[in-house]
C-alpha cells in the first residue's frame, strides 16, 4: 500500500501536537474522527453498511445461504469473512498487491467476532443459525470492500461488520420431511421481510487500535500519523467494556505499564464508540421500520 511522505521536521510536528493533546486536526489523543454509519446500502444482501470514518470508506455486505455445519459445531451456523482492496482506495492494491492487507483484516474480525467451541458467548450467537443439527446450517457471508484508505482501517472495518451483521434479516426456514423417513427433508424459505430474524449483535466486540506515539498512546490515527507510530495494540472490547482480546502490530515492543495503559484507553473509547454506534442503529433501524 503506498504511503504518503513526510519528512523528519512533520514527524517532529506531528509528535509534538500528540504531545500538547492537541492533533493536526484538533483532536485530543483519546478522540475518534465523525463516524458516519449507513444501513441497507445494498439491495440484494441480507444487510449491508458503509462506514466513513474520517477519510477511511469501507463497505459490507452480508450473505445468508444455506450449507452444511462445520463437523465440530453440528448445532451451529457458520461465519465466513473476505476483505477485498479495491484499486480505487490505492494503486498499490492493482493485482495482487492487497493480499496481505486483505488476509490481515480478514484474520482480525474472525479473531473478534467468532465465538468460542461451543458456538456462543465472544462473539455472534451461531446456534440461532442452525436448520437442521449436524446436516444444514445458515452460512453468512461478510464480505468488506475497501473503497477509500485514511487511516485506522482495523476499527472501521469492525464497525461496518457489526453494523451490516446488525442490519441482517435471516430468512424463516420451515423443514417439511419427505414422503419416505429416509428421505432428505425440503427446505421452504419464508419471502416475508416481517418473519425474518435479526440477529442478537449487542455482545460483538469492536476493535479499538491504541498507538503509541512518543510516550503517549493514541486512537483513531490518520496515515500521516500512523508513520509517526513505533507501536499499536489493537484491543478487542464488548459493550459491557471486557476485553475479548488483543493484537499487538509494528515492529518495535510495548512495555508491560504501556500495554495496561493502552488497554484502559482501548475500553475508555469502545465505550464510546458502542454507545454512538447502538444510538446511530437504533435510529435507522427505526427509520427502517417506519418506511417499511
Amino acid at each position: 500500500m503506498a504511503s504518503p511522505l513526510l519528512s523528519g521536521s512533520e514527524v517532529q510536528w506531528i509528535s509534538a501536537g500528540v504531545g500538547f493533546n492537541c492533533r493536526n486536526d484538533g483532536r485530543a489523543r483519546d478522540e475518534y474522527r465523525p463516524l458516519e454509519v449507513e444501513l441497507g446500502v445494498l439491495a440484494q444482501a441480507t444487510g449491508s453498511a458503509r462506514v466513513r470514518l474520517g477519510e477511511t470508506d469501507v463497505i459490507v455486505g452480508v450473505k445468508a445461504e444455506i450449507g452444511s455445519p462445520d463437523p465440530d459445531r453440528p448445532n451451529c451456523g457458520r461465519l465466513n469473512f473476505a476483505v477485498e482492496c479495491s484499486p480505487v482506495a490505492s494503486p498499490a492494491f492493482r493485482g495482487r498487491g492487497g493480499d496481505e492487507l486483505s488476509g490481515e483484516l480478514a484474520r482480525a474480525l474472525e479473531r473478534s467476532m467468532y465465538p468460542g467451541p461451543s458456538g456462543r458467548g465472544g462473539g455472534l450467537d451461531l446456534s440461532v443459525l442452525s436448520i437442521v443439527t449436524g446436516k444444514t446450517c445458515w452460512v453468512v457471508y461478510v464480505d468488506v470492500l475497501l473503497l477509500n484508505i485514511g487511516g485506522n482501517l482495523h476499527d472501521a472495518v469492525s464497525v461496518a461488520a457489526k453494523a451490516a451483521l446488525a442490519d441482517a434479516r435471516i430468512p424463516r426456514v420451515e423443514v417439511v420431511p419427505g414422503e419416505d423417513p429416509t428421505d432428505e427433508p425440503d427446505y421452504e424459505v419464508d419471502d416475508d421481510p416481517s418473519q425474518a430474524q435479526r440477529l442478537d449483535t449487542a455482545g460483538l466486540p469492536l476493535c479499538v487500535t491504541v498507538s503509541q506515539i512518543g510516550r503517549h498512546c493514541v486512537v483513531d490515527l490518520t496515515t500521516e500519523e500512523e508513520l509517526c507510530s513505533s507501536a499499536s495494540l489493537q484491543v478487542a472490547v464488548n459493550s459491557s467494556g471486557a476485553v475479548c482480546g488483543l493484537t499487538k502490530r509494528r515492529q518495535q515492543g510495548l512495555d508491560p505499564s504501556v500495554m495496561l495503559e493502552m488497554v484502559e484507553v482501548a475500553q475508555r473509547a469502545a465505550a464510546k464508540l458502542h454507545a454512538a454506534l447502538a444510538d446511530t442503529l437504533a435510529a435507522q433501524q427505526a427509520q427502517q421500520m417506519a418506511v417499511g
